[in-house]
């Protein structure tokens, strides 16, 4: 079995590839209100079983959302044609719905230099709309690697769609389209859902717009890299809503909604053995989506607080070696991060957490879930046992670098430079087959790190740059790996001869 992201690659690739109630209150449009919180939650009451309503009120706020890329010579994964065929990407098989997680530049035939591609389309997926003014919540990987999206309403008005920030640690995107008065789907809360609760998947499966399955909530706090051995940071954090509503490719960022048509989760991935459902889908619950979506918004990145420690689900087998007996369920600390908010607390290894400010956590996926939820420098308590007693410790939480310095998303133009395509006589005359060329250096990473005018960008982290929007996705990805440090390594050759490399760190 495997795990296929919700997504459409393409409409040719679905046979290539294998990754109720009716309510009596009334709608509650989400919109962005004076304290800067992007939506409303909506709290309405079932009175009985009928899907039409929820159907109703919510099929008008899932959109479709196509990427479109334009193919060059310079995206390759071993392709030895030159071109990027995704398929040959043994990652893409395990994952797909956009496209794959990175796509570095490579080296380019001269000859195809001056011949412009047509646009073609990379994937299409599905969106939720959060605010009346064009904000949309969506997957990372249905948006990841596109260059130009293009998002349909229900009504079949298009519109372009601006990134406004991503996180493959959660696999999710927001996205704004400049449009006004449209309709919303109410956020409500994911925590109140129960197991065996009915439930509606909104979205557009291959390509099918406006279709509405049903199912109902088959287990929460579902973590599924266990299974699938996924090694994609984008399920770094997990804790899915599990159901068996049918969702195909194409559901990506789609809707999940309880009976009263309020938003409680974000369609992601099928469990399938053929790439098209076959019995269980996979949701990101707005308890996590809501603070992503939030940030994403005012910062362009995510403020992800962190505890600082390894950990691992309590296992029967595990407790008996420890000498467990005073809980069954919770989360076991194989190791304390030096200087993380765990040890300024007092935590310590062989300590089980069973509880983060009073909410039970019986495993690592609703423990990940509920540190989520806070940002660095928040305080959380902590309940874990300790020799089979029970403790409590207050925890000030820290981000993955150790601070609670507050992020915002970087630009490219902190590099502090202008990039362009070296001309073709000094490429030819330095034997390089592409570069860019670093002009006009002012204040910024680029002359902190003693790179001078003139310079010819060659390769950065051994990527061939041949265009400077290339040095700009290399410098996005770079930013969006959180497992390395932000750092672009940099080969190159002054208009002399000189070859020089540099290291430019991208964090302070």
């Amino acid at each position: 079995m495997k795990l296929t992201l919700a997504g459409l690659v393409s409409l040719s690739a679905v046979t290539l590839l294998v990754p109720l109630a009716h309510s009596s209150c009334t709608h509650s449009d989400a919109t962005t209100n004076g304290n800067g919180s992007l939506f409303t939650v909506s709290q309405r009451n079932v009175t009985n079983t009928d899907f039409t309503e929820a159907a109703e009120s919510t099929i008008n706020g899932v959109v479709s959302i196509k990427s479109f890329v334009t193919p060059r010579n310079s995206y390759g994964y071993g392709n030895r044609g030159g071109g990027y065929d995704p398929f040959s990407d043994p990652f893409f098989e395990f994952f797909f719905g956009g496209s794959p997680r990175r796509q570095q530049p490579q080296q380019n035939d001269s000859d195809n230099e001056s011949k412009k591609a047509p646009e073609q389309q990379l994937g299409l997926g599905s969106g939720v709309i959060l605010s009346s003014d064009g904000y949309i919540v969506t997957n990372n990987h249905v948006i990841d690697g596109a260059e130009r999206l293009e998002v349909t309403l229900n009504d079949n008005t298009t519109y372009d769609a601006t990134v406004i920030g991503s996180d493959p640690t959660t696999d999710l995107a927001l996205i704004k389209i400049e449009a006004e008065d449209l309709p919303v789907i109410p956020v409500g809360n994911s925590d109140d859902l129960k197991v065996g609760e009915w439930v509606l998947a909104v979205g557009n499966p291959f390509g099918f717009t406006s279709t509405v399955t049903t199912g109902i909530v088959s287990a929460k706090a579902r973590s599924i890299s266990s299974v699938t051995h996924s090694r994609s940071n984008s399920m770094g954090i997990e804790s899915y809503i599990q159901t068996d509503a049918a969702v195909n490719p194409g559901n990506s960022g789609g809707a999940l909604v309880n009976l009263s048509g309020e938003l409680v989760g974000i369609n992601t991935a099928i469990y399938s053995q053929t790439g098209s459902y076959s019995g269980y889908s996979f949701a990101i619950p707005t308890s996590i989506m809501s603070k992503v979506v939030s940030d994403l918004r005012k910062y362009g990145t995510v403020q992800r607080a962190v505890l600082g420690v390894t950990i691992s689900d309590l296992t029967p087998a595990l407790a008996k070696e420890k000498g467990i007996t005073a809980t069954k369920t919770g989360v076991y600390v194989a190791s304390v991060g030096e200087g993380s908010a765990a040890e300024e607390a007092g935590i310590k290894v062989d300590d089980i957490i069973t509880a983060i400010n009073d909410t039970e956590v019986r495993s690592v996926s609703q423990l990940q879930e509920q540190i989520n939820r806070y940002a660095p420098g928040e305080s959380v308590k902590v309940t874990y046992y300790r020799d089979n007693k029970a403790h409590t410790a207050t925890v000030k939480l820290l981000d993955s670098k150790g601070t609670t310095k507050v992020r915002m998303k970087g630009t490219v133009d902190e590099l502090g430079c202008k990039l362009e395509t070296a001309e073709t006589d000094l490429l030819k005359k330095l034997r390089l087959s592409s570069g860019v060329q670093v002009s006009e250096i002012t204040n910024g990473r680029f002359k902190s790190a003693g790179i001078k005018d003139g310079f010819i960008i060659s390769d950065i982290n051994n990527a061939r740059v041949r265009s400077a929007d290339d040095v700009k996705k290399i410098y996005e990805a770079i930013l969006a790996d959180t497992d390395s440090d932000p750092v672009m390594f940099i080969t190159g050759v002054y208009p002399n001869g000189q070859k020089k490399y540099y290291a430019v760190p991208l964090e302070d």
